[in-house]
């Protein structure tokens, strides 16, 4: 089992549930180390103090906050456990809302909440109670000496805490040049979108992480292995190169037909089909779990 991240206690109203706080997410990433090319010998960061030009060791560095040009206020791990000692050691739900109702572009990262003893009682009846009632709780947290607003929900047995971004953390969407739903060179007629209902509809089938992996990094890997097993360079595909056309007009109808026929007869046995139209469902975002 991995090291808890962070102790403390779910608290909502008189409640106080004691947990411990473990990542959800782990990387897959391969990892490259930086080489000199003239003899491949490792590239290393050190810590450098700015006056000496001397390496600093890790237990004479500290923390400081510039509120000044060159002036500093330095803060050990201490005082910045005793700054809020309350909020370093709780997770506060301050509200319960609908999972729908929050921005996707809010959720950062996953974490599992795990009850220590004593606490497992409260922990299934806080996961259950927001399990029946469709709600998710909304809290404030403090992790490795900085805060972050957090949502928490029921993932099976488990309850998932997922940090979440501050609303002045995300760019306003006026900043982007979209295609608005008001202008009238874009509308949708109604052939159209049954068409592309219909293409949604032939390829819905049920939702299974586990059939989907990192195509590029088994590319990748495969070429490493290649290179390990030849020692030769292997090279890859070319990249396709870039028209300097200009884009041609779609004729997004006979895209669409093309599309709806290429995927009819497909069977998807977890893709429930109806004569009639359905009402699409609230969409939910899948936790880690």
């Amino acid at each position: 089992m991995p090291r808890p991240t962070w102790k403390g206690h779910i608290s909502f109203g008189l409640v106080h549930i004691p947990v411990s706080l473990y990542t959800a997410d782990q990387h897959t990433d391969i990892s490259f180390h930086l080489l000199d090319s003239r003899d491949s010998a490792r590239v290393r960061y050190e810590r450098v103090n700015e006056h000496t030009g001397e390496e600093v060791p890790w237990d004479n560095i500290v923390k400081g906050y510039e509120f000044s040009d060159g002036n500093y206020i330095v803060l050990t791990e201490d005082e910045l456990q005793k700054a809020a000692p309350e909020m370093t050691k709780r997770i506060e739900i301050e509200q319960f809302v609908e999972l729908a109702t929050i921005n996707v572009v809010m959720f950062d990262r996953p974490y599992i909440l795990v009850p220590e003893k004593g606490g497992e009682k409260g922990y299934a009846l806080l996961r259950d109670a927001m399990e029946s009632t469709g709600r998710i709780g909304i809290a404030q947290v403090v992790i490795r000496s900085r805060g972050y607003l957090a949502a928490l929900m029921p993932q099976g047995d488990a309850l998932v805490l997922e940090l979440l971004r501050y609303q002045q953390e995300i760019r306003d969407l006026s900043e982007f040049s979209l295609p608005s739903r008001k202008d009238p060179h874009l509308k949708v007629n109604k052939k159209e979108l049954e068409l592309a209902e219909q293409l949604i509809e032939g390829m819905t089938g049920k939702w299974n992480p586990a059939t989907f992996h990192d195509e590029y990094r088994d590319a990748l890997m495969k070429m490493i292995q290649q290179r390990i097993k030849t020692g030769k360079t292997v090279e890859g595909a070319e990249p396709a190169e870039e028209s300097d056309e200009e884009p041609r007009t779609v004729n997004f109808m006979d895209m669409l037909k093309a599309s709806v026929r290429k995927t009819a007869g497909k069977s998807r046995p977890a893709a429930k089909r109806s004569a009639h139209k359905r009402t699409p469902s609230k969409p939910r975002k899948k936790r880690a779990g």
